[in-house]
């Protein structure tokens, strides 16, 4: 039997913390090196280091009793009913309500007020109020949380944010001063507690003081009648809405998780014959794992068993019916980034073009009519005709490849934006004669999948390496026109499609797809938000197992090979791995940023 290391006894303790707060015996903790998140019946909480230092440790605690609290005090479809439309009044209203849920725990329990205190720490890191330096740039939604924290517990704004919360504190509390003071006596009473909140945003102009908070129709009436029975009831009872609204939580999770089971089982449809490879005209067929035969001795990286892993077209996952829909979903959010990102495709084009044009001797002796000195004829019948011969500029035969990573970190907008840039940089591309393939990487489940499977029934073996299926998506073919391709990216919005990301591997696949093709030139593009993670993998492996390979594939591929590499990171930085490297802090800068440096790199020809 293998020996629990502390890592995992404070996991284990952990999800046993969890579960008594949310009162959900199947609720359960996991590590991530990604942005905290709740996928399914798991809290994903950040990875402390094996030593378990004190303060990584209250940060994952933080984090885990944050979501644990709101499952056990938080109404989910209670919110959502009486929730403004208006995005600034929205994202203050959800941030009030969770500042409510965190001060039940904090003041309740000394240990959960200190840990939720390091998770708030780490949010205020990378929140614009901690650089704040007018009014206009400080967050009104973290601004009134954090007041409404002081109030509720009577702890002060944390330092890195004082400045931001100063910024705005005196014009909050001369417009909503009564409903500040007054939210600390509806605490325990989420539907209370709203409504006072609804009031707080109509004192601060975010809603208009008119404007339907309640519901008009005889239902809601009777909903509302319902909850305020509930809370006049005895302690009993407020327990069992209590459980009520975690159990129906949990049962929306499970509808995602059902979701997620289906696309699984429509994967297992591909064929072992598309899985080995999919051969087409100019290419030799490619797996995820084919070895590269001058790879270093002292890559030490390896699979468990790659028996599951699949390379599938975007149709093969999807009918065209769904694509369509979700492709015109994708273009309905991205309606005004689409034609600011085109101007800039355009100027690409443009520089593209010019490289590509062609020049023109004159005054010969042969060769085309010079039309344009015709007159000549006419002043001077005897003078001879005048021709011009024409020169192509020499243009290297060029293949971009965009390879998107479609890990669960790039959910909502940054994915959103990949597809679009990549669906335009597709097009410019094309019309400059330069093939254009779009890839994206992911793995079929979370938590390793049927390769987890094989290795659990085969004993445990330590070591085992990458121990997850891997997914690897085309949306579009070098080969394949960009009209016949444009749905597939719709694939991208698929709830459930975004998983781990195993970014080495993913490399090696485009590399060896790229080295497949004919043109003299070979460009990589990499779109990637944060470094390889797989849960199933770290867990039994190194700590610094994915990373490390992803370092020793990058390594070989910018000293020893003909592709040429660059990356673009939103939100991390890739400067680290990638020698041609940017990083962008903003996905709305994706757009402009993958021309400048496509631009870049053919400006360099």
């Amino acid at each position: 039997m293998t020996e629990r290391t502390a890592l995992d006894l404070f996991r284990e303790a952990l999800s046993g913390t969890a579960r008594a707060m949310a009162h959900d015996a199947e609720l359960d903790v996991a590590f991530t090196a990604d942005t905290p998140h709740v996928t399914g019946k798991t809290i994903k909480v950040p990875t402390p280091a094996r030593a378990l230092p004190a303060d990584q440790v209250a940060l994952a605690r933080g984090f885990a009793d944050a979501e644990a609290l709101k499952l056990r005090y938080h109404d989910s479809a209670l919110h959502a009913r009486h929730a403004p439309a208006e995005a600034t009044a929205r994202a203050a209203y959800d941030a009030v309500e969770q500042a409510r849920v965190e001060a039940i725990g904090a003041r309740a329990m000394a240990g959960v007020r200190g840990n939720l205190d390091a998770a708030l720490a780490m949010r205020l890191k990378s929140d614009p109020i901690a650089r704040a330096r007018t009014r206009d740039e400080a967050p009104l939604a973290t601004a009134l949380a954090l007041l409404v924290r002081e109030r509720l517990t009577g702890q002060p704004v944390p330092a890195a944010a004082q400045a931001g919360v100063a910024l705005l504190r005196p014009w909050i509390e001369s417009k909503a001063e009564a409903d500040l003071a007054g939210l600390e006596t509806v605490l325990d009473d989420q539907r209370a507690f709203q409504k006072l909140t609804a009031r707080l945003l109509e004192h601060l102009a975010l809603t208009e003081p008119d404007a339907p908070t309640e519901p008009t129709d005889e239902s809601g009436d009777e909903e509302d009648a319902g909850d305020e029975t509930q809370d006049e009831g005895e302690d009993g009872e407020e327990q069992s809405a209590d459980d009520s609204s975690v159990e129906a939580r949990g049962q929306e999770m499970q509808g995602e998780s059902e979701q997620g089971d289906a696309d699984y089982r429509d994967d297992d449809s591909v064929s072992d014959e598309d899985a080995e490879g999919m051969g087409e005209d100019g290419m030799m067929p490619v797996r995820p794992n084919r070895p590269t035969g001058d790879l270093p001795p002292d890559f030490d990286y390896h699979a468990f068993t790659t028996k599951h892993d699949e390379i599938v077209s975007a149709h093969d996952l999807c009918d065209t019916e769904e694509l369509t829909r979700l492709r015109a979903y994708l273009d309905q959010q991205l309606t005004s980034l689409h034609g600011a990102v085109t101007k800039l495709a355009n100027r690409l084009q443009r520089r593209l073009m010019a490289q590509q044009s062609r020049s023109w001797d004159f005054d010969q002796e042969e060769g085309m009519l010079d039309a344009a000195r015709l007159a000549r004829i006419v002043t001077d019948p005897t003078g001879s005709l005048s021709y011009k011969v024409e020169h192509d500029i020499e243009f290297r035969d060029t293949v971009v490849t965009l390879l998107i990573d479609n890990s669960g970190s790039m959910r909502g907008r940054p994915i959103s934006i990949a597809a679009i840039s990549a669906d335009i940089m597709a097009r410019t591309l094309e019309r400059c004669g330069v093939k254009t393939e779009v890839l994206g990487f992911t793995t079929r489940a979370w938590k390793g999948g049927q390769s987890r499977e094989d290795w659990l029934a085969a004993g445990r073996p330590p070591m085992p390496g990458r121990l997850n299926d891997l997914r690897h998506i085309i949306y579009k073919k070098a080969d394949e026109p960009w009209r016949r391709a444009r749905t597939a990216l719709g694939l991208m919005m698929r709830e459930g499609l975004l998983k781990e990301n195993i970014d080495g591997e993913a490399l090696l696949w485009a590399h060896a797809r790229l080295m497949a093709r004919p043109e003299e030139r070979r460009i990589l593009m990499v779109i990637s938000d944060g470094a390889p993670v797989d849960d199933s993998t770290l867990s039994v492996n190194s700590g610094v197992y994915l990373e490390r390979h992803l370092r020793q594939v990058i390594e070989w591929i910018e000293t020893r090979s003909p592709v040429q590499l660059v990356a673009i990171g939103i939100g991390h930085d890739v400067t680290r791995y990638y020698r041609r490297a940017v990083t962008i802090m903003d996905a709305e800068q994706l757009g402009g940023t993958m021309v400048e440096q496509l631009a870049g790199l053919f400006d360099e020809d």
